[in-house]
């Protein structure tokens, strides 16, 4: 993954882990065969092409309660 998008998308999901887990889970969409929702001049890697959908507003995400059932 590429260190500036990175610190790009950490400014739009600033928790580390959520970020982790939101770019795992649309890298796993892409590997299934979902097309990438930008344009890139160069060839990316499907972690950055994730990463450049959070940047450019094409993902979103939404955290639950956080409540853990027993």
């Amino acid at each position: 993954m590429k260190d500036e998008l990175i610190k790009a998308a950490r400014k739009i999901v600033s928790d580390p882990y959520v970020l982790v887990n939101v770019v795992s889970r649309r890298v796993k969409q892409l590997r299934q065969g979902s097309k990438p929702m930008v344009e890139s001049l160069e060839k990316l890697a499907l972690e950055d092409v994730a990463l450049r959908e959070i940047i450019e507003g094409k993902i979103s995400y939404e955290l639950s309660s956080g409540k853990v059932p027993y």
